[in-house]
């Protein structure tokens, strides 16, 4: 039976529906939120998943009928999910993946299909709303529920999900997700904001989402299911002491190597020895697989558990720094001499290379999504190859990672990128992962901020990244610097920092508990500008501003305006003159050839000219300003005949202006055939007599010759 909860949410309305639609899912809620509409539905698999980890997937389709879109492309139907949908998949996943029981075995499938989009309320929100409460009303075991809120700021105050007006007001757009107990995941661009700020701003945004949560609590208390015991992966205790004695001292010494190839491989060898060991033992008993199962999972955990311990009780980190100390770090610039910018940025065993391209504002980034913005003019992509950490693996189309590495460096470097007024460019940075142990997407932006400045690009100021790290036991809990590998993967929290010297400009934090404490936030985000200072510092060395120039093999600018009517004039019918422009400037036999002049037309009259040579651009110019040059009324003017009627011959003024000289307008005298006084190619004198209803030029020969000039002989050629 259909039922409808209503919520008035800071303004505006929040309505819930269930029982009507989907309804052999486990859990189906349609979220309406203002004109968004999101159906959210979860299903649990019938049978218990071989594998030794919790299968939870967590999808966001986007429906482009929700925005009265018809898909681009030859097929015209949604393929691949974009980039917007995969991040907004990761968003959801984040904050719903520590409220299951990592122990849980079968596969749960969350789906968020979106319906209909009002860009002033996120489809992102509802559906992260919407997931939490089909899966609190289902019988799926779920420890919920959680809720998230976009908060932004406009001068000195705090919004909660502002609206597409409002956002591009503010300087900050930060989602945080949580419980009504803690915060749970953080993801936030800001323009360079303090660390009080940002922390106010969380606090805020956690306090005013308890309220969506309660909302579901009301909702589940009304319609929910009890939930249902699912089978865990548990130990047997027998087998779990056996292990710990045979293991646990080899396991300690191996995660104490510093080197982290030698590192891994001592710990592969003991978790290979332990369980040769072990099949030996258990070789003649019935259940022999499933207690080899068992010991693989127990010699895994005494990993995680030593890392902990070593940690939150003897303060010693696995590599031996302080909890505050950054590993090595070192940077150079112009490792690739035909790029336009490159740098490479190592910390520890963790290296990027990225280089930075810039290209004609033509170049941007056709987006086909949901949102109000179809292109951009600044992206960096991430490439993670699995030679990075020594293995082989998968290479083709990015993952989900990569997509969401990419994302937050593009979203940390974005905010001291040059306005398009300022630095007429599409810039594309790209950061190859060489080497990684731990927080390769912070390496990503240190690196992507170096080369950005050897190319020329002017930025607002450098911008680093730092990854901290949380390790909690009861109610003692350490913060840790730099997180490497190990303590990323053994940890309680990735919580990364990137930011200039004066401010924030994004955050992003993932946990593995149900939450994290305001005490904890304001303790991470000092110790991680510490650091950040720190690695700025090292940048500043190598580079410490943008270069004032760029490569030489970087296309050059000319910018200027010219009158909006006059674009039209510029590109010719059909295009001919643009394409007759940049083929006789560049001196090519076609505009796709790799030396062709670029030419941007925008609508408000802005003419940008790029290519690597200046005199090609100059040429380019004059060619464009002689198309648009005005014709004077009563002016004289000397042109080229080029075409010769009956009725009278046309003259080209300048390139793209011509008008017709009528045969009473040819002589003093009567002419009775136009080309017994001019020919194709003669260069005569005319005065514009001005145009006509239809807009076409008038000219007369006439009236340009010296009154007591009566000659008809043709002109010389």
């Amino acid at each position: 039976m259909k039922k409808v909860f209503k919520l008035d949410f800071l303004g505006r309305e929040l309505v819930v529906e269930t029982g009507e639609l989907a309804k052999q899912a486990d859990g189906a809620v349609l979220v309406r939120y203002g004109d968004t509409v999101v159906l959210s539905v979860c299903v649990m698999g019938k049978e218990v998943m071989g594998q030794d980890f919790f299968p939870l997937q967590v999808l966001y389709q986007e429906k482009l009928y929700s925005v009265g879109k018809i898909p681009g492309g030859f097929i015209k139907r949604e393929g691949r999910p974009s980039d917007e949908a995969t991040l907004a998949a990761r968003l959801i996943d984040r904050p719903i993946r520590p409220m299951f029981d990592e122990d849980l075995r079968q596969e749960i499938q969350v789906v968020n299909t979106v319906l209909s989009v009002d860009p002033d309320n996120s489809p992102v929100m509802a559906a992260l709303f919407g997931t939490s409460l089909c899966l609190g009303i289902s019988k799926i075991p779920f420890d919920g529920p959680v809720s998230g809120v976009v908060v932004g700021k406009i001068g000195k105050d705090l919004i909660i999900n502002p609206t597409v007006e409002q956002m591009e007001e503010s300087a900050l757009n930060l989602t945080v997700a949580g419980t009504k107990e803690a915060i749970c995941m953080v993801e936030a661009g800001a323009q360079e904001l303090s660390e009080k700020d940002m922390l106010e701003a969380l606090m805020f945004g956690h306090n005013t989402l308890k309220e969506l949560c309660e909302f579901q609590e009301q909702i589940i208390k009304e319609i929910g299911e009890e939930k249902i015991e699912l089978a865990k992966a548990e130990l047997n205790e027998e087998v779990k002491k056996a292990v710990e004695e045979y293991a646990t001292s080899d396991m300690l010494k191996a995660i104490q190597i510093k080197d982290k190839l030698e590192k891994y491989a001592v710990i592969d060898e003991v978790k290979n020895r332990t369980i040769e060991n072990f099949s030996e033992i258990y070789a003649e008993d019935e259940d022999f697989e499933e207690k080899i199962k068992q010991v693989e999972k127990i010699v895994n955990l005494i990993e995680a558990n030593e890392v902990r311990k070593l940690i939150t009780e003897k303060h010693i980190r696995p590599d031996g720094r302080a909890m505050d100390e950054i590993r090595p770090l070192s940077c150079s610039i112009d490792l690739l001499p035909r790029t336009h910018g490159s740098a490479v940025f190592t910390r520890g065993e963790t290296q990027s290379l990225a280089t930075t391209t810039l290209g004609a504002i033509g170049e941007h980034q056709i987006l086909d999504g949901l949102g109000i913005e179809d292109s951009k003019r600044f992206m960096l992509h991430y490439n993670f190859p699995a030679f990075s950490v020594g293995e082989t693996g998968r290479y083709g189309a990015p993952g989900r990672r990569e997509i969401g590495h990419g994302a937050l460096g593009e979203r940390a470097l974005a905010q001291v990128i040059p306005s398009e007024e300022e630095f007429p460019y599409t810039i594309r940075v790209v950061s190859e992962i060489l080497e990684s142990n731990g927080s390769s997407s912070q390496a990503t932006i240190c690196a992507g901020c170096l080369s950005l400045m050897a190319a020329g690009v002017p930025i607002k100021a450098p911008v680093a990244g730092i990854a901290m790290g949380l390790i909690e036991n009861g109610k003692k809990y350490t913060i840790l610097t730099d997180i490497q590998g190990l303590e990323d993967h053994m940890g309680d929290m990735d919580f990364k920092v990137a930011g200039t010297k004066k401010g924030i400009c994004a955050l992003q934090m993932d946990i593995k508990i149900k939450g994290v404490t305001e005490k904890i936030l304001k303790e991470a985000l000092a110790q991680a500008k510490k650091a950040r200072l720190e690695i700025l510092d090292v940048m500043a060395s190598v580079i410490a501003e943008p270069r004032k120039n760029l490569s030489k093999y970087a296309p050059k600018i000319d910018t200027f305006r010219i009158n909006p009517e006059k674009i039209k004039d510029v590109i010719g019918r059909g295009g001919e003159m643009i394409t007759k422009i940049i083929l006789e400037a560049s001196q090519v036999k076609s505009v796709n050839d790799k030396d062709a002049v670029k030419v941007d037309l925008e609508d408000d009259g802005r003419v940008v000219i790029y290519h690597t040579d200046e005199a090609i651009i100059q040429k380019t110019r004059k060619m464009i300003e002689e198309v648009i040059r005005e014709v004077e009324v009563n002016q004289i003017y000397t042109g080229k005949v080029v075409k010769v009627e009956d009725f009278g011959c046309f003259v080209e003024l300048w390139p793209g202006c011509e008008g017709l000289v009528h045969v009473s307008e040819l002589d003093n005298k009567r002419v009775d055939k136009p080309k017994d006084i001019v020919s194709v190619g003669d260069k005569i004198i005319v005065k514009a007599l001005g145009y006509d209803n239809r807009g076409r030029l008038n000219l007369s020969r006439k009236a340009a010759l010296p009154k007591k000039e009566f000659k008809d002989e043709k002109k010389n050629k």
